[in-house]
Protein backbone atom coordinates (compact mmCIF):
# COMPACT_ATOMS: atom_id res chain seq x y z
CA UNK A 1 0.00 0.00 0.00
CA UNK A 2 1.57 3.52 -0.92
CA UNK A 3 2.25 5.67 2.01
CA UNK A 4 -0.43 8.42 2.65
CA UNK A 5 0.50 12.05 3.36
CA UNK A 6 -1.73 14.54 4.99
CA UNK A 7 0.55 17.11 4.48
CA UNK A 8 -0.47 19.98 1.62
CA UNK A 9 1.41 19.96 -1.96
CA UNK A 10 4.85 20.70 -1.98
CA UNK A 11 3.40 24.52 -3.61
CA UNK A 12 0.90 24.65 -0.92
CA UNK A 13 0.54 28.32 0.79
CA UNK A 14 1.90 28.21 4.24
CA UNK A 15 0.89 31.97 5.10
CA UNK A 16 -0.60 32.08 8.43
CA UNK A 17 -4.07 34.72 7.72
CA UNK A 18 -6.81 35.96 9.57
CA UNK A 19 -8.45 38.22 6.43
CA UNK A 20 -11.63 39.00 6.19
CA UNK A 21 -12.02 36.63 9.92
CA UNK A 22 -13.89 37.76 12.62
CA UNK A 23 -12.29 36.62 16.16
CA UNK A 24 -13.71 36.39 19.62
CA UNK A 25 -11.19 36.73 22.42
CA UNK A 26 -12.52 36.61 26.04
CA UNK A 27 -10.14 38.69 28.61
CA UNK A 28 -8.56 40.61 25.83
CA UNK A 29 -9.15 44.23 27.54
CA UNK A 30 -5.94 43.68 29.00
CA UNK A 31 -2.92 41.23 29.28
CA UNK A 32 -2.50 38.45 27.47
CA UNK A 33 -5.92 38.63 25.63
CA UNK A 34 -5.07 42.37 24.78
CA UNK A 35 -1.97 40.82 23.15
CA UNK A 36 -3.61 38.32 21.03
CA UNK A 37 -5.57 41.10 19.55
CA UNK A 38 -2.95 43.30 18.56
CA UNK A 39 -1.36 40.08 16.84
CA UNK A 40 -4.83 39.06 14.82
CA UNK A 41 -4.83 42.75 14.04
CA UNK A 42 -1.70 42.52 12.35
CA UNK A 43 -2.46 39.73 10.52
CA UNK A 44 -4.96 41.81 8.40
CA UNK A 45 -8.44 40.15 10.93
CA UNK A 46 -11.58 41.75 9.98
CA UNK A 47 -12.80 42.75 13.09
CA UNK A 48 -11.77 40.94 16.92
CA UNK A 49 -13.97 41.63 19.80
CA UNK A 50 -13.12 41.58 23.13
CA UNK A 51 -15.32 39.98 25.69
CA UNK A 52 -14.87 40.57 29.19
CA UNK A 53 -16.45 41.63 32.30
CA UNK A 54 -14.64 44.51 32.76
CA UNK A 55 -14.64 47.74 31.17
CA UNK A 56 -12.07 48.50 28.46
CA UNK A 57 -8.98 50.87 30.08
CA UNK A 58 -6.41 53.18 28.09
CA UNK A 59 -4.64 50.57 26.73
CA UNK A 60 -7.13 48.89 24.83
CA UNK A 61 -8.21 52.41 24.04
CA UNK A 62 -5.20 53.23 22.31
CA UNK A 63 -5.06 49.48 20.20
CA UNK A 64 -8.69 50.32 19.45
CA UNK A 65 -7.74 54.14 18.12
CA UNK A 66 -5.14 52.52 15.91
CA UNK A 67 -7.60 49.89 14.49
CA UNK A 68 -10.85 51.82 13.79
CA UNK A 69 -14.22 49.68 13.77
CA UNK A 70 -11.57 46.81 13.95
CA UNK A 71 -11.52 46.11 17.76
CA UNK A 72 -14.70 46.17 19.89
CA UNK A 73 -15.31 44.95 23.12
CA UNK A 74 -18.65 43.31 24.32
CA UNK A 75 -19.27 42.97 27.91
CA UNK A 76 -19.60 39.28 28.60
CA UNK A 77 -19.92 37.19 31.52
CA UNK A 78 -17.67 33.65 30.74
CA UNK A 79 -19.37 31.73 33.68
CA UNK A 80 -23.07 32.23 32.42
CA UNK A 81 -24.15 30.11 29.28
CA UNK A 82 -27.30 32.43 28.24
CA UNK A 83 -24.51 35.83 28.52
CA UNK A 84 -22.16 33.73 26.01
CA UNK A 85 -24.89 32.56 23.77
CA UNK A 86 -26.16 35.90 23.19
CA UNK A 87 -23.03 37.96 23.21
CA UNK A 88 -21.87 35.46 20.07
CA UNK A 89 -25.55 35.84 18.45
CA UNK A 90 -24.86 39.44 18.73
CA UNK A 91 -21.77 39.27 16.50
CA UNK A 92 -22.92 37.18 13.94
CA UNK A 93 -25.76 39.31 13.90
CA UNK A 94 -23.40 42.74 13.32
CA UNK A 95 -20.69 41.05 11.18
CA UNK A 96 -21.89 38.04 9.51
CA UNK A 97 -19.93 35.57 10.79
CA UNK A 98 -17.52 34.16 13.73
CA UNK A 99 -14.28 32.51 12.56
CA UNK A 100 -12.63 31.90 15.75
CA UNK A 101 -12.58 31.67 19.44
CA UNK A 102 -9.80 32.02 21.70
CA UNK A 103 -11.08 30.87 25.55
CA UNK A 104 -8.21 33.36 27.10
CA UNK A 105 -10.42 34.79 30.37
CA UNK A 106 -9.15 33.35 33.37
CA UNK A 107 -8.22 34.52 36.91
CA UNK A 108 -5.87 33.22 40.43
CA UNK A 109 -5.50 33.70 43.75
CA UNK A 110 -1.77 34.34 44.90
CA UNK A 111 -2.07 32.36 47.90
CA UNK A 112 -0.62 29.40 49.29
CA UNK A 113 -2.19 26.23 48.03
CA UNK A 114 -3.15 25.05 51.89
CA UNK A 115 -5.01 28.43 52.59
CA UNK A 116 -7.31 28.06 49.92
CA UNK A 117 -10.87 27.95 50.83
CA UNK A 118 -13.73 25.39 48.82
CA UNK A 119 -15.66 28.50 47.91
CA UNK A 120 -12.13 29.81 46.36
CA UNK A 121 -11.18 26.74 44.29
CA UNK A 122 -15.33 26.39 42.80
CA UNK A 123 -14.62 30.10 41.69
CA UNK A 124 -11.28 29.21 39.63
CA UNK A 125 -12.60 26.56 38.28
CA UNK A 126 -15.93 28.08 37.37
CA UNK A 127 -13.97 30.27 35.43
CA UNK A 128 -10.69 28.80 34.38
CA UNK A 129 -12.44 25.88 33.66
CA UNK A 130 -16.10 25.64 32.87
CA UNK A 131 -15.93 29.33 31.74
CA UNK A 132 -13.45 28.45 28.98
CA UNK A 133 -15.40 25.10 27.79
CA UNK A 134 -18.52 26.90 27.70
CA UNK A 135 -16.81 29.47 25.33
CA UNK A 136 -15.74 26.94 23.13
CA UNK A 137 -18.27 24.85 23.21
CA UNK A 138 -20.90 27.82 21.92
CA UNK A 139 -18.47 28.49 19.82
CA UNK A 140 -18.60 25.45 18.34
CA UNK A 141 -22.32 25.43 17.54
CA UNK A 142 -22.20 28.79 16.14
CA UNK A 143 -19.57 27.50 13.59
CA UNK A 144 -22.02 24.18 12.93
CA UNK A 145 -24.60 26.45 12.81
CA UNK A 146 -23.05 29.23 9.90
CA UNK A 147 -20.93 26.13 8.32
CA UNK A 148 -18.29 27.77 9.02
CA UNK A 149 -14.81 25.61 9.96
CA UNK A 150 -13.92 28.15 12.85
CA UNK A 151 -10.98 27.68 15.04
CA UNK A 152 -10.64 27.17 18.81
CA UNK A 153 -8.28 28.35 20.80
CA UNK A 154 -7.36 28.05 24.79
CA UNK A 155 -4.80 29.93 26.42
CA UNK A 156 -3.29 29.59 30.39
CA UNK A 157 -0.76 31.55 32.18
CA UNK A 158 -0.69 33.59 35.16
CA UNK A 159 2.46 35.33 33.80
CA UNK A 160 0.22 38.21 32.64
CA UNK A 161 -0.92 38.60 36.26
CA UNK A 162 2.46 38.49 37.86
CA UNK A 163 6.41 37.57 36.66
CA UNK A 164 6.96 34.13 37.58
CA UNK A 165 9.05 33.90 40.53
CA UNK A 166 10.15 31.43 43.27
CA UNK A 167 7.77 31.67 46.15
CA UNK A 168 4.43 29.72 47.65
CA UNK A 169 1.72 30.20 45.31
CA UNK A 170 -1.40 28.55 43.87
CA UNK A 171 -1.11 25.35 42.22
Amino acid sequence: MPYLSTQPAPDANWQVTLSNKVIAITGANRGIGLGLAEVCLANNVAVVYSLDLSEPDEDFAALAKKNPNRFKYLHMDVTDEPSIKKTLDQIVETEGALHGMVANAGMTRHQPALDFTREQVEQLYKLNVFGAFSCAQAAARKFIELGIKGSIVFTASMTSYRPNRAGPSAP
